[in-house]
């Protein structure tokens, strides 16, 4: 008798007619999804009691996609040992959008409004690796006050970033009052980016060229305001969290990952450098003007769960440091590129020349062309290393775009973090990660 055969027979007893055999059978399918499959005759009914004399087999049980804690449209395949995290398998695909295929049918001046809605938590970085890669195409510098206020904006991005991880990681491991804490922060670094760039996410502000606008009216002022409320913050996180036991038990020693793997895993970002390698895109690789102001790159080197949330408590203040010499040092003149091939004129002259009132129009309907050639640019995501490729054929959109999501790429760290840990373990595991579906499933 098959397998399939002991298992309608043990829901079902003997089946009566052939109708009620083939709705077992039915029910089996359903409840049988792909890998999913029982491995034991036994079938447990909801409900009835669990064999035990079963002591050398597993359960294969689901996490997600609807699970609060899979950050997300994730879904993880977890091989159980009783509670013992047998294998485990990340399963992407239920939140995607097609975003490199649609950047590749619009044009250069309207992709910001595309890339900004991969990883919501820090629009701003992929806006940059997009402009960063066209403008390579196109030979262009830009100014640099345009330079300054990126690396401003993206600092004060990973800021709000690592906020909203500190609050969502308490929350995972029971901490539930970090939620508001970290909520209170984060919702003030938005209103300035709100202040600045218009919008609290999804901003389109780091455009091809330069910025959208110029830095309003009293930023300085108001950048070094919610700088001293963030590391007052962050010093209330690390009181409220680092020294306590409870805390400490759930994530020491949890979710360990050695530099072989995760350079083996292509994972960047926290988890790279919580194995003690020191790889951060801003000291190896500069760019913006981050040769040009004094900032450490934080590294740990147990690769657990609790060292990946030191590093990114610890990155937010170098983040205030760099954000506080932005205010310092940020130079006068323009905030973008004064090619009218590129750069769309100020408002006030489409009002006075014709000239212009075609330039505009003409770039916003049909966009710039840009010279043939293929490129990648890479920046230093609160995640890890965010990269576009790009390929032009000298038209006004992209021939083809690739972006490097650094979440993808972590995700498939979750497994050896996971093995031989407790199921209860791998929600701290998961967190740690801090994985943004959207750029995932791009």
């Amino acid at each position: 008798m098959s397998e399939l055969d002991d298992a309608v027979t043990t829901l079902e007893g003997t089946a009566g007619n052939d109708d009620a055999r083939f709705q077992n059978e039915r029910l089996f399918d359903q409840t049988n999804e792909g890998a999913q499959g029982y491995k034991k005759k036994e079938v447990v009914i909801t409900g009835g009691p669990w064999p035990q004399d079963v002591t050398d087999e597993t359960m294969v049980i689901n996490m997600g996609p609807q699970h609060p804690s899979t950050h997300g449209v994730l879904r993880l395949m977890v091989e159980l040992d009783g509670e013992i995290v047998v294998d485990a398998k990340p399963i992407v695909g239920y939140l995607h959008t097609g975003m490199e295929k649609t950047g590749e049918e619009l044009t250069y001046v309207q992709g910001c409004t595309n890339v900004t809605r991969m990883d919501y938590a820090s629009p701003l970085s992929n806006e940059l690796v997009f402009s960063l890669a066209a403008e390579k195409l196109l030979g262009i510098e830009i100014p640099e006050r345009a330079t300054w206020a990126r690396m401003l904006l993206v600092e004060l991005n990973r800021i709000s970033s690592h906020l909203l991880f500190q609050a969502t990681n308490g929350m995972d491991v029971g901490a539930v009052s970090m939620m508001i804490y970290g909520w209170r922060e984060r919702e003030e670094v938005l209103r300035l980016l709100e202040k600045i760039t218009g919008l609290r996410m999804n901003h389109n502000y780091i455009r091809v060229g330069g910025i959208a606008a110029d830095l309003p009216e009293g930023w300085k002022k108001d950048v070094l305001e919610i700088c001293d409320k963030v590391e007052k913050g962050v010093h209330q996180y690390d009181s409220l969290l680092s020294g306590n036991p409870i805390f400490q038990e759930r994530m020491v020693g949890v979710g360990i990952l050695s530099t072989e793997q995760a350079l083996s895993l292509s994972a960047t970002g926290p988890i790279l450098r919580s194995t003690g390698y020191a790889w951060d895109l801003r000291k190896e690789q500069p760019y913006l003007a981050y040769d040009q102001v004094d900032f450490d790159v934080i590294t740990t080197s147990n690769g657990d769960v609790f060292d990946r949330y030191r590093i990114r408590l610890y990155e937010i203040l170098e983040s205030i440091k760099i954000v506080k010499q932005c205010v310092e040092n940020m130079p006068k003149g323009d905030y973008r590129v004064q090619d009218k091939k590129v750069t769309p004129p100020p408002r006030a002259r489409i009002d006075e020349s014709m000239e212009a009132l075609i330039h505009h129009f003409k770039l916003f309907t049909e966009g710039f062309k840009v010279p043939a050639g293929e490129t990648y640019a890479a920046v230093e995501s609160p995640r890890g290393e965010i990269g576009c490729y790009m390929v032009s054929d000298s038209s006004s959109k992209p021939l083809r775009m690739h972006v490097r999501g650094p979440s993808f790429y972590n995700l498939q760290s979750m497994v050896p973090m996971m093995k031989g840990r407790y199921f209860a373990d791998a929600v701290a595991v998961i967190s740690s990660v801090d994985p943004i579906m959207g750029e995932v499933d791009r």
